[in-house]
């Protein structure tokens, strides 16, 4: 029997990664998940995006814990896409108890851009990250108030959502200025929604062992921006976490133990915000 038995979780960004390793850790404590990814690739991002097989995967990792999925191919800056899968999934499964925006992306490039890749990879982070979180968030809250058993959303923002870097590009100001929005959009929320007992806090990863982090356009940018190297190391001795570091925090913010946390900013960085 797992703390969250019986619940459904809402999770995007779901294929691979931290978004994987969430419905997967939410399944063994007992949920059932829906999820969504783009499964395609956004030409403003540098990097390859998750594939319709890796979202699969996913599905048969979440049946192997002895959970349910519905795992759906969407655009998170599609809300009306967003909506229609995620009511579709509380058709099925009868409810919504967790809400995990996770989707995210982080496009840089190591080379003078011009101002169509500049504006590019701003309207793609954005777009992807704050907008993303937005429409999950709107989509799913007329669920969580309708069910009136009160709820958690957390919404994955980043070290850089407290901290100022990122350089001078489009995509890092925009990943920059992204996850510091998720912060202002969740202390809102959580004022709003408290009086209905749904909680609705921020996650704070330092880099994670994913493909955001580990591609050669990012190596090459943290090696020889000014602002990369011994600036970003965390002060613990861990150069990375691995995603299953970051799903353990979000079962806590969405359990019962957590029932009176919200309006925070959680931070599981190694200690990097706390270092000068």
């Amino acid at each position: 029997m797992g703390g969250l038995d019986g619940k459904v979780a809402f999770i995007t960004g779901v294929a691979r990664g931290q978004g994987r390793s969430h419905a997967v850790r939410l399944a063994r404590d007992g949920a059932d998940i829906i999820g969504i990814d783009i499964c395609a690739d956004i030409e403003a991002n540098h990097y390859a995006m998750a594939t319709r097989e890796e979202l699969d995967e996913t599905i048969e990792l979440v049946e192997a814990e002895g959970g349910k999925m519905l795992g759906t191919v969407a655009d998170v800056r599609d809300f009306h896409q967003v909506k229609t899968v995620l009511d579709a999934g509380v058709e099925h499964f009868g409810r919504l108890d967790i809400v995990c925006a996770n989707a995210g992306i982080a496009p840089v490039a190591f080379r003078q851009l011009s101002i169509e890749e500049e504006l590019a990879q701003w309207r793609a982070a954005i777009g992807v990250n704050l907008d993303g979180a937005y429409h999950t968030a709107w989509a799913a809250i007329p669920h969580l108030l309708a069910g009136q058993r009160g709820g958690a959303i957390v919404f994955t923002s980043s070290t850089a959502g407290l901290r100022g870097f990122g350089g001078l590009q489009g995509g890092g100001l925009g990943y920059a200025a992204s996850k510091h929005g998720i912060v202002g959009l969740m202390r809102t929320l959580a004022n709003t929604l408290a009086p209905f007992s749904i909680r609705v806090n921020t996650v704070h990863p330092t880099a994670v062992r994913t493909m955001m982090a580990v591609n050669p356009a990012m190596t090459e940018f943290l090696e020889n921006y000014p602002e990369g190297g011994a600036h970003l190391q965390n002060p613990m001795p861990v150069e990375m976490l691995e995603p299953e570091d970051i799903s353990a925090a979000i079962a806590y913010l969405v359990s019962d133990e957590a029932k009176y946390v919200t309006g925070v900013t959680f931070p599981v960085d190694a200690g990097f915000c706390n270092k000068l």
